[in-house]
């Protein structure tokens, strides 16, 4: 499929209503039917796409990056608990934006990031200093990158608003404000648990970074 054919694709989806969306998901969680299935990983395919149009790359690139999206987007699918009242948006966009990320590392065709990234509410530091002792210095690019992917797992295993709050500041660049207005929390709730999540991290890898 060519870019045009899917930007053309894209055009012909109808955006769901609550009800209807809300069905979907009672359909497929509880009696499993398929079609619901196809239907909600339609309604949300527009969400890869702007993952996948922050990156300016060449049209090949890009149609990969949005398989690689597509991919996580089914994940998220099949993964969501619909009655936790946690937007799918929100809670896709994570696995989404984690599987072109893993792409991208994987082909070389960037770097993880979001590790030195600011930490939004503190005088100073960024993630990787407040989840590691960074008084030695890591200079092989392959430790580095395993040490991320340490990172990354350790994320996933977070509660489900933890998981949204930190992938918005580090992986998606969001400013607190914008974040909490998206989240419906006031800015403090989003820094406590921005501030929670990074203790959780610090603690599962704990035994992992007195080895490093």
């Amino acid at each position: 499929m060519t870019i045009a054919h899917y930007l053309a694709e894209l055009k012909k989806i109808t955006l769901l209503t609550r009800e209807e969306e809300t069905l979907l998901w009672q359909q497929y969680k509880e009696t499993g039917d398929l079609e619901s299935r196809r239907r909600l990983i339609e309604n949300y395919q527009p969400l890869v796409f702007k993952a996948a149009a922050r990156f300016r790359t060449d049209h090949p690139a890009i149609m990969d990056m949005i398989q690689e999206g597509t991919v996580g987007l089914i994940e998220a699918v099949e993964s969501y608990q619909y009655t936790r009242g946690v937007a799918f948006s929100l809670y896709a966009k994570y696995r989404i934006q984690g599987r072109i990320m893993n792409y991208l590392e994987r082909e070389g065709k960037k770097n993880w990031t979001y590790i030195d990234s600011p930490v939004e509410g503190e005088e100073s530091g960024t993630l990787g200093e407040y989840l590691v002792d960074t008084a030695p210095a890591v200079s092989q690019q392959a430790e580095h990158n395993y040490l991320l992917d340490q990172v990354r797992q350790a994320m996933q295993r977070l509660p489900a608003k933890e998981q949204l709050v930190l992938s918005g500041v580090f992986l998606e660049e969001q400013e607190p404000k914008e974040l909490a207005e998206t989240l419906d929390m006031s800015i403090s709730h989003i820094y406590r648990l921005q501030k929670q999540g990074i203790r959780r991290i610090r603690g599962m890898l704990s035994k992992f970074m007195q080895n490093w």
